[in-house]
C-alpha cells in the first residue's frame, strides 16, 4: 500500500508542476514578464529589454500571456493609437516563485563555476 501512496504523492506533484511550467516555461515568457512587472509597458521598450527576442516571437508571447491572464493589453484611443501591456493582478502570484529562481540561479552559477 505504501508504493501505491508514493506513487499518488509524485502524481499529485507532477501535474501542478507541469500544468505551471505549460504556461510560463520558454526562453521568453518569465523575461517578459520580468520586464512588463518593471515598468516596460510598450512593445518596444518591452523588446528593447529583452536582448534577443524578435518582434515576431515578442507578438506570439504577449498574446499567449494575454490568454493565460497573466499580461493584458490596453489600447489607448488616441492618435495613433497607442497599446500598452500591463500585468494582471493573477501574474503577481508569480513575484515570489522569480525571486526565487534568482536566488536559486545565482547559487547554482556559483556552485558551477567554483569546480
Amino acid at each position: 500500500m505504501a508504493q501505491k501512496k508514493k506513487h499518488c504523492d509524485c502524481l499529485n506533484t507532477i501535474k501542478p508542476v507541469r500544468d505551471a511550467l505549460d504556461v510560463i516555461s520558454g526562453k521568453w515568457k518569465l523575461p517578459i514578464i520580468i520586464s512588463v512587472g518593471v515598468g516596460n509597458e510598450r512593445f518596444t521598450d518591452i523588446q528593447e529589454s529583452i536582448p534577443g527576442i524578435t518582434p515576431k516571437v515578442l507578438a506570439k508571447e504577449l498574446k499567449d500571456l494575454e490568454q493565460h491572464k497573466l499580461l493584458k493589453r490596453v489600447v489607448l484611443d488616441e492618435y495613433p493609437v497607442k497599446i500598452s501591456y500591463t500585468l494582471e493582478p493573477h501574474a503577481d502570484s508569480l513575484t515570489p516563485i522569480i525571486y526565487s529562481l534568482k536566488d536559486w540561479g545565482l547559487t547554482h552559477r556559483k556552485v558551477v563555476t567554483e569546480r
